[in-house]
């Protein structure tokens, strides 16, 4: 059909019909598959190490599963199994016990360090590095030997407390002190919270504070009436993380307990117990279970976090 033929057929727009051109592909698909390209090996890191591993896990819990023998589908047995374990109750106690009272101490120790910093004129960055330091090899194997020996019998807090006539014995060996000197061990890695707690403070205008010393405020007010509500996004941020870390130790307990989670199971924390029953005694299934079980209580307290966040988290800007 030629060009005049198509004129003609349509003399009312008294345009010609444009020629059909080809489709290249456009430069957004082009930059689309670079961009898959480069994301490919982190998704294939994710697939074969992260979502693999748990598809792998969540079957294995409705399993009796063996590394030796194998297993057979058993359904929510290894569920209900676990409220008749008496050491799986103890390991629960334990470590809400540690997430209940040292993520609280942990994070006050963070913020008190933080303020302190955030009100010097000089020196900042060597103190900085120094408190920041037992966040970067606090949780390593030699630094956990260290804690042991440090709290053990004829130790040097021993040798203190022998000292100054408050206690005599060593800490590591009583199932009534074991779970302190736990807490100061985390209390002792309060850096990362700390820097980001620091982060929080330079963003609170200065010209709030000196209102506040206009109208004869002390500094405790100015603390819970300034400082806490306009930190308050930054501490509900480390009191997710905090809590989540909290439930997931394992490299210090195995350590100070030799894995076995004692004096009296006083060290038997939950990742612990979920190691000695999946990789000391070959049950998996059993370990699979208790692991997500952990997943559900974990987002099930997160979930509660970001539900009551709205009573005492205060952002800048928002209407309340």
């Amino acid at each position: 059909m030629t060009l005049a033929h198509e004129a003609s057929r349509a003399p009312e727009t008294g345009k010609l019909p444009r020629r059909p051109q080809t489709k290249r592909p456009s430069r957004r698909a082009a930059e689309s598959r670079a961009g898959y390209a480069f994301l490919a090996p982190w998704l294939l890191g994710f697939i074969a190490l992260t979502a693999g591993p748990m598809i792998a896990s969540l079957y294995l819990a409705f399993t009796n599963y063996h590394p030796i023998r194998g297993g057979e589908w058993i359904g929510f047995d290894n569920f209900t199994r676990l409220i008749d374990d008496p050491r799986f109750m103890d390991s629960v106690e334990v470590t809400l016990t540690y997430a209940v009272v040292g993520t609280p101490i942990k994070l006050a120790a963070a913020l008190g360090v933080a303020m302190l910093l955030n009100n010097r004129r000089r020196g900042k960055g060597p103190y900085r590095s120094m408190f920041y330091a037992p966040s970067l090899i606090g949780a390593s194997v030699s630094i956990a030997i260290v804690w042991k020996a440090m709290f053990n019998d004829e130790g040097i807090i021993d040798d203190m407390g022998a000292f100054f006539g408050t206690w005599n014995g060593g800490w590591v060996g009583d199932p009534g002190k074991t779970m302190p000197m736990m807490i100061l061990l985390a209390a002792w890695q309060f850096g990362a919270p700390m820097v980001i707690f620091l982060a929080g403070l330079k963003q609170i205008p200065g010209e709030l504070y000196e209102a506040a010393e206009v109208d004869g405020a002390g500094a405790w007010r100015k603390f819970t009436r300034i400082t806490l509500p306009m930190l308050s996004p930054v501490l509900f941020f480390n009191l997710v993380l905090e809590t989540i870390h909290s439930f997931q130790i394992f490299g210090s307990a195995f350590i100070i307990s030799g894995g076995r989670g004692g004096p009296a199971n006083s060290t038997l924390f939950y990742t612990l117990y979920l190691y000695q029953r999946g990789f000391g005694q070959g049950q998996l299934g059993y370990a699979a279970a208790m692991a997500w079980l952990l997943v559900i209580v974990v987002g099930i307290i997160t979930l509660i976090f970001f539900r009551t966040s709205r009573y005492w988290v205060h952002y800048s800007g928002e209407g309340r």
